[in-house]
This record gives C-alpha cells, structure tokens and sequence, in this order.
C-alpha cells in the first residue's frame, strides 16, 4: 500500500479539524470516563480538604498525564504549583528539584541546611500571603524509599495547625507497592486520599474513540462498531494504545480512499507490525 502523504491528508479526507488521536496529553480532548472522573474527584478532594499526600496510579499511557494537565488548568490562585517529572539524585538535589519547579533561585554553594531554610522560609511566605503550596511528582514510581521519606518530612512543616505543603505523586502501578514497603508506614499515614486508573472497557473505548473523532470535527461514524472492539482488545483499554491504533487505522484508511475504518482495516495494521505493543495479541487471535 502506498501510504505516501496520506498522514497529511487524513484529516481532511475525513473531514476533521485537527488529529483525534494524538499521542500527546490534551486536556481538550479529556473524556470522562467513570475512572477518570473517580480519579480528578480524588485529585480535587486531596486539594480542597488539605489531604498531606495524595497518589494517583495507573498504567502507562491510563491517562495520567492528561488528568494532571486539566487539574492544572482547573487550580485556583491562591494554589502554588511546582510541577516536577522524573526527579533524580540524592537529598540535596531533590531539593534543588523542588526549587527550581517552584522558580526559586538556589544561590551558588547552598548545601541542604541553606537549601532547606529557603525552602521553608518560601512556605512561610506564601502562607502569609494566603497562598498554599501543592508539589506535583509525575512518574513517582521512580522515587527510592529515602526520597519518599524526606518528602514525608516535608509535610510536616507546619505554623500553628496548617500544614504549609501538599504532595500529590503520580505514577506507575508499582508506585503503590513501593509506599507499602517496610519503614514507610509513616507515608502511608499521611496519604489521605488515593486513587488507581484503571483500563477502559470495550464499552468505554467505543465512547472514548467517537467522543475524540466528535472532538476533532467529525459528523459521522467513521469506524465501525467492530473495528472499535478489535481497538478495545487490541490495545487492552489502555488510552494511549487506543490512540495509536486508531490513529494509524486512519491513516490506512485515508491511504486506500475508505472513508470508513473497518475491522479488517485494523487487522491490515496489526499485520503490518506497526503496532508493536499488539503482536501478542494478534498471534493468539489468529492461532
């Protein structure tokens, strides 16, 4: 199949204003499956009730990143955000982390007594302004147990009966099993709210696919009913597969002048090794 410039004109071929299935995070194109909804309610109660630490957990390409990004959207002024991702290094680079997410200059040679002073005197300065501070750790399953316990001490700084720092950490399933090793029963104490994204179900991907294709400016069903199912399974409910597959399903489809994806249209991609996460998948299906 000749697929020359067939993913510049998909979208005009199907009649859509921008591409549905981006594989990157878009709060425009949030849906809100009972999952989700579960998971920015937590989010939102972790905020609004003060909770010290609050997890969100789920499989690569669940959603994560995309919810993160429409709380973000959704916070309030008088929140202080510091977003960090895939922080590193010992104690005082953690630190370093935090106050560059907080755009806070570090002067040169702090060590960690200077580092933790301006970081708590920060805290004290904006409590008096009325502002709290949340810390956001994306992909936190990559924290060691002694990074998770100097976090656990920083929800302690405190003036008179408030705490002064929140902590929302985000990441893989194992992330989970990580805060329940022993010597962290003090973290999990101060978790107070929780949450796991699980996988779509057949039924949700086929909301989640036309609720996209709507999104970016279709009129009409595009893939049918069984090509959804054969996306669904294929990509195990997992969002971001979800969107890759249907992604080049549209693309294959645009290329041969089909303007509906069928299922045998996905099968051709599947054959076709480009979705590699499926190759399991469609040698048991076909076996």
């Amino acid at each position: 199949m000749n697929m020359s410039n067939s993913f510049d004109i998909y979208t005009e071929f199907f009649g859509l204003t921008e591409r549905p299935f981006s594989l990157v995070p878009d709060p425009d194109f949030l849906y809100w499956s009972a999952a989700h909804k579960r998971a920015f309610n937590m989010l939102e109660y972790g905020l609004f009730t003060h909770a010290p630490i609050t997890l969100v957990t789920g499989d690569v390409g669940a959603g994560k990143t995309t919810l993160l990004q429409y709380l973000l959207r959704q916070i309030s002024e008088d929140i202080t955000v510091g977003l960090i991702s895939n922080a590193q290094g010992g104690r005082g680079d953690l630190l370093r982390w935090v106050m560059m997410a907080l755009s806070q200059e570090v002067p040169p040679g702090s060590d960690y007594v200077d580092l933790f002073n301006q970081f708590q005197m920060f805290l004290i300065e904006e409590y008096s302004q009325a502002r709290r501070v949340v810390l956001i750790f994306d992909e936190a399953q990559n924290l060691d147990r002694e990074t998770l316990e100097e976090l656990r001490m920083y929800t302690n700084i405190n003036t008179n009966k408030d705490e002064l720092l929140q902590l929302v950490l985000v990441g893989q399933p194992e992330l989970r099993d990580i805060v329940n090793q022993p010597g962290l029963e003090q973290f999990c104490q101060r978790v107070a709210a929780n949450v796991h994204l699980s996988a779509m179900s057949v039924e949700t991907v086929t909301s989640y696919i036309k609720h996209r294709m709507r999104t970016a400016g279709a009129t009409r069903e595009v893939f049918t009913d069984e090509a959804i199912q054969l996306i669904a399974r294929s990509a195990r409910g997992i969002p971001r597969l979800v969107n890759q597959l249907a992604d080049f399903s549209l693309v294959y489809a645009s290329s041969e002048d089909q303007e509906t994806v069928s299922a045998d249209m996905v099968r051709n991609v599947l054959r076709d090794g480009l979705f590699l996460s499926n190759v399991l998948f469609l040698e048991k299906t076909e076996s």
